[in-house]
């Protein structure tokens, strides 16, 4: 064809004003032979110009015309261009779907299947796929009907003559008619088999809720039963080979393709079960044994082909179990486990494409709304539907879910899905991926209406409603909660009190009539802190529902918004600061201790809307601090309660740190390196108390001596204390040591030493709002029988005559933390050939060490207690760990300078790297002093009082289980990855201490 000058470049113009982006290869497309008869048609080129993709549908055509025959392509062209219905279906069809465009190429004649507009063709039923399939079979004659049947159902999707709803169901009942020819073929082949038995496939998932995606697994579950006469074994084998034989007739990779997976995982015991089951099997299998997820997924079940009794007996029987799922004792503790995302299988930089699974994806809406179906359900027989719209239209009629918020769910869900269908369409591939590539977006964009800038377009859009339901999807099970209790709108439907009962039961709260209390005293009225709280109030809920205590949190947020309600600061800081609410949650609900704290001075909750409010503030930092309140104040004791009062609010702000590092947050994943935290916590509290026992010290000398003790004092801490290791619950360990100023008598300078004593524990000690720090000298030369504090050189005699291995032992872990700094290094430097002794250890040593060791095993140990869950002295805990690394410094210090430290896992570390032990027994050995040393600080933690053992109380234990990082209902896999690891260190210990040479 001669092209007159200009005339290119008018085409190219008029291509790409219609909408192609590669008008050189269309403008040749378009003279090709095969359209010779239409390529001038100015109706053609609007109708491509219509499309999602005008190259993908032009090169489409140009495929099925050079695929008829010279007089069929005639008449397929004449009526492409003098019917609009045909124009605008098949062409549409070619835009959005390059695989409809294959088949087509394949089986040209079929574009006839869309000439046909008649009324009874816009929502075809079952029946009506089944005439269509009725023709095939075998598996490949089958699939060519399948698309036969898909391209018309795609057609009416194209050109929006259906709606999202109808088009899933209408492939759902493609599905349905698919699955029943499938099985047809199947008995065909296999008459015996057929004649044996009566099977029944019963479709769960997308399937059975009439809400099938273009390209998805149809999940089913096979029900058998033998035929009068037939042994039962035998009928199930012969079910077995016929429902096998389905499956792979629609599964399986032919010339023509594959349909899709049958997928029969949801039956009882998964792949490990048998594939086909008696009615009688499996009701006894869901009456014992079924977990709530398998009664979530029979909320779809639905019978779809083989007999129609049995299928319809499946489901009838199975539905009071649907229904009475919310009664199960585990109930609470799997909603907890499944409410939680499983977005771990999904790479990293795939996350933000998941249409289905990432954060504001289609499961989060599925979720939801069958979670709120099993909960209510129950007692409201409107909620029992498969299809997600259908229920989310049901629980806003009810007034289970607010009405504006089922609205924008709706419509959110809706956009995901379209979007998800019109992306699977193209190439008729299971994905839930949203494309990165510019030209897929541009044609996903389009082909839901977007013209002007189709890629920005889309992703706004898609982003907007991926945040609706992020926000949306686990409110809706709070807010509604609130309107049932704040009534501020009478004229909308809303949650009985037995149902905002029912519900929060079924969130995981104990006692949902008191929650129904504080919810009603939070948030009614019309006050500014109501209208606040109304809005804090279903994210909120949800952060305590996913605790161990939701009732304690949730009591615990109205004591302090009772306290801090009415100021300013507090209502803006829990609005405006979006951690702050959030890590409130997360503080009031892990456990009694931190409440505790916090309700004794509730300001302190400033610290957690702060971005550095959770960093542990400095010792010389918190030093300052005390030392100027000390001298401000007028006596000793309004000193020492300035100085309790900044101890207490620094606990709080190591607690909050600690628990919300151990929780994780929506923003921040929970801390990994749990060695980091328990140093974190260990050196935080040691410095915290080393700067109240110096305050205490300042105001006792204060109060009767001014500015100068007649000795010099020095506190030395040891134990814990020393290391930098103390827990939540633990005591202060120390020795006192003193050294006489000039002019000052031994027993002027002892008696003053013994009075700063006294004072500063009953300062530490009197009874305030705020914890008390207990000292225990009981380390001490001559422990209780010994005086309470010595003179640095009467230390060096008793050490030089009388001291035990034993002693030199806890002198490890002395360290000076308080007091005169000079008198401290001197007394560190007088024990230190104590702590390394020159050339080690002589074998008395080391056998007296080991002797007191086992002798501490078989007397300390508490009664009844067990052993191999005993943090402290148990197998493979703090002792085992503790008193194998001290026999290492003892031996080696000498000669390492790496080993003379007072923390346990630096001389570990120090202790590997000098080879003194493998790599591999240093890791097991820290590992467990880490996990036994998290234990002790999540059972304080949780119960508000030191102890050393697992509690027996399973909220408690739950409790627990959470700040380790177990998900509810694991508290066995707890205890026995807690025996594991301290088993291995046992056997770590026994071989490094007991068996050590020496």
């Amino acid at each position: 064809m001669t092209t007159v000058p200009g005339r290119r470049s008018s085409t190219f113009t008029r291509l790409l004003r219609h909408g192609f982006t590669d008008p050189s290869a269309a403008d040749q497309l378009l003279n090709l032979d095969a359209l010779a008869s239409v390529r001038s048609d100015p109706v053609l080129l609007e109708a491509l110009g219509a499309t999602a993709d005008p190259d993908l549908a032009l090169r489409g055509l140009v495929r099925i015309a050079e695929a008829e025959e010279e007089n069929e392509r005639q008449v397929l062209l004449d009526t492409l261009v003098t019917a609009k219905p045909l124009r605008d279906r098949l062409l549409g069809v070619l835009g959005a779907s390059e695989a409809l465009g294959d088949h087509l190429a394949r089986h040209p004649r079929d574009w006839q299947a869309l000439v046909t507009y008649e009324a009874v063709d816009l929502h075809p039923g079952v029946a009506d796929f089944e005439r269509g399939l009725a023709a095939a079979v075998d598996p490949d004659s089958l699939r060519v009907a399948y698309r036969r049947c898909l391209l018309t159902l795609a057609a009416r999707d194209v050109c929006g003559t259906t709606d999202l709803a109808q088009t899933a169901a209408e492939l759902a009942d493609l599905a349905t008619a698919t699955l029943r020819a499938a099985l047809a073929i199947a008995r065909t082949a296999a008459p015996e088999d057929a004649a044996r038995c009566r099977l029944a496939v019963v479709a769960m998932g997308k399937c059975g809720g009439r809400e099938l995606n273009y390209v998805s697994d149809v999940d089913v579950i096979f029900v058998g039963e033998a035929r009068d006469g037939v042994d039962e074994t035998k009928a199930m084998q012969a079910a077995t080979r016929l429902a096998a034989h389905m499956m792979r007739i629609c599964s399986e990779t032919t010339a023509e393709g594959t349909i899709w997976e049958v997928d029969a995982n949801l039956r009882p015991e998964g792949r490990n079960g048998p594939l086909v089951r008696t009615l009688t099997s499996h009701l006894a299998y869901y009456q014992r044994w079924a977990k709530t997820w398998e009664f979530q997924a029979l909320l779809k079940a639905r019978a779809v082909a083989g007999d129609p009794e049995l299928g319809a007996a499946y489901v009838e029987a199975v539905s009071p179990l649907v229904w009475g799922a919310a009664d199960r004792e585990n109930f609470v503790p799997d909603v907890q486990r499944m409410r939680r995302r499983v977005v771990d299988n999904i790479p990293v930089d795939r996350i933000e494409r998941e249409l289905k699974l990432g954060p504001g994806g289609l499961r989060d809406v599925e979720f939801a709304v069958q979670l709120l179906q099993l909960v209510h359900g129950r007692s409201d027989a409107s909620l029992h539907s498969g299809s997600t719209l259908k229920a989310l239209g049901a629980l806003a009629e009810g007034g289970y879910v607010g009405r504006a918020d089922a609205a924008q769910l709706d419509e959110a869900y809706r956009f995901l899905r379209s979007m998800e269908h019109r992306i699977q369409l193209y190439r008729l591939r299971r994905t839930h991926l949203v494309p990165d590539d510019e030209a897929d977006l541009r044609r996903l964009g389009r082909s839901l209406g977007m013209r002007t800038d189709p890629v920005t377009e889309l992703n706004k859009a898609w982003k907007r409603h991926a945040s609706v339901v992020r926000r949306l999807h686990e409110k809706i099970f709070y807010r509604p909660l609130l309107d049932a209790v704040a009534q501020l709108a009478p004229a909308e439907s809303r949650l009985s009190a037995k149902a905002a009962a029912i519900r929060l039961e079924a969130l995981g709260y104990a006692d949902p009539a008191a929650a129904l209390r504080h919810l009603e005293a939070l948030s009614s009225g019309v006050s500014r802190k109501a209208a606040i709280q109304r809005t804090l109030l279903p994210v909120l809920l949800g952060w305590f529902a996913d605790s161990a205590d939701p009732d304690a949190g949730l009591l615990g947020f109205r004591k302090v918004s009772d306290a801090l309600g009415k100021t300013p600061w507090y209502l803006r800081l829990l609005r405006d600061e979006g951690a702050a609410a959030e890590n409130l949650a997360r503080v009031l609900s892990a456990g009694r201790l931190a409440p505790d704290l916090l309700m004794r001075a509730p300001e302190a909750v400033a610290i957690l809307g702060d971005p550095e409010g959770l960093r542990p503030r400095t010792r010389a930092h918190l030093e300052q601090e005390v030392l100027a309140a000390v001298g401000r104040a007028g006596d000793a004791e309004s000193a020492v309660a300035v100085v309790r009062g900044v101890r207490r609010r620094e606990l709080f702000r190591t607690t909050a740190a600690d628990l919300i590092g151990s929780y994780g947050t929506e923003d921040n994943p929970a801390e990994q390196d749990h060695g980091a935290l328990v140093d974190r916590v260990g050196s935080a509290v040691s410095d915290l108390n080393a700067v109240t026992v110096a305050g205490a010290l300042r105001a006792a000398v204060r109060a009767q001596w001014g500015d100068t003790l007649p000795t010099r004092f020095a506190v030395i801490g040891m134990g814990r204390f020393g290391g930098h290791e103390l827990s939540y619950g633990s005591d202060a360990d120390v020795l006192f040591v003193h050294r006489p100023r000039e002019g000052v008598s031994d027993e002027e300078a002892a008696r003053a030493a013994n009075t700063v004593i006294a004072e500063m524990r009953r300062l530490l000690q009197l009874p305030t709002a705020d914890p008390p720090l207990l000292i225990d000298a009981d380390l001490r030369p001559e422990g209780k029988s010994g005086p309470l504090v010595r003179t640095l050189k009467s230390y060096g005699a008793y050490y030089r005559r009388w001291s035990l291995v034993w002693e030199s032992q806890a002198l490890l872990r002395a360290e000076p933390v308080a007091g005169d700094e000079e008198l401290g290094r001197d007394f560190i430097e007088l024990v230190a050939p104590l702590r390394y002794p020159m050339e080690g250890l002589g074998e008395d040593a080391v056998r007296e060490i080991r002797r007191l060791k086992a002798r501490m095993e078989s007397e300390r140990m508490p009664r009844g207690a067990d052993p191999t869950l005993h943090t402290k002295l148990g197998r493979g805990g703090l002792s085992d760990v503790e008193w194998t690394v001290q026999l290492m410094q003892m031996q080696h210090g000498w000669a390492e300078p790496g080993l003379r430290t007072t923390r346990t896992r630096e001389a570990l570390a120090a202790a590997c790297a000098a080879e003194l032990i493998p790599a591999e027994d240093a890791q097991t050995l820290d590992e467990a002093w880490v996990l036994a040393t998290r234990v002790r600080n999540a059972v304080m933690l949780v119960r508000g009082r030191p102890g050393d053992t697992f509690p027996s109380d399973p909220r408690e234990m739950a409790a627990v289980g959470r700040y380790l990082g177990y998900e509810p209902g694991h508290v066995g896999d707890m205890l026995d990855d807690y025996r594991r690891i301290t088993r291995r260190a046992r056997a770590v210990m026994e071989e490094r201490f007991y068996g050590a040479a020496s």
